[in-house]
């Protein structure tokens, strides 16, 4: 008896634990889903105006190809490290007016280019092909 009364404790701590961890997550536990829409408001007007007006476009007139991925794009870019400046700005904006973007920045081994990688959920790369008018630009 002295020996099975610890082990019944033990179940008795554990299970309530255990099954815890296996139930459906709580209100709190369940993650947010951004709107598949953008939020400009998400930046000031200043940083609005140059991330739209100036950085942007000024990304898409130096990209150098595009391959299309099966949930977004991506964009070859210059390595010089005024296009990196740029880019890492517009990203780090990026991921606040539309938080259900995937962006990666990659550099290929060997001195090889600099990608841009857009990518998400369903509906993602519709999104990237209307927003950014990949078909019209250079």
């Amino acid at each position: 008896m002295k020996t099975i009364f610890p082990f019944i404790t033990a179940i008795a701590i554990v299970a309530p634990v255990a099954d815890s961890a296996t139930s459906e997550p709580s209100s709190s536990q369940v993650e947010h889903v951004s709107a598949l829409a953008c939020n400009a408001f998400a930046l000031s007007p200043e940083v609005r105006k140059r991330h739209f007006e100036e950085v942007g476009p000024a990304l898409l007139k130096l990209k150098k190809s595009m391959r299309e991925l099966p949930d977004g794009y991506e964009l070859e870019l210059p390595t010089d490290n005024k296009t990196y400046q740029l880019l890492t700005e517009w990203a780090f904006q990026e991921r606040l007016c539309c938080p259900f973007f995937d962006i990666t920045l990659r550099f290929d081994r060997e001195n090889g280019p600099l990608w841009l990688r857009l990518t998400g959920r369903p509906g993602t790369k519709e999104f990237i092909k209307e927003e950014f008018d990949l078909v019209n630009s250079r």
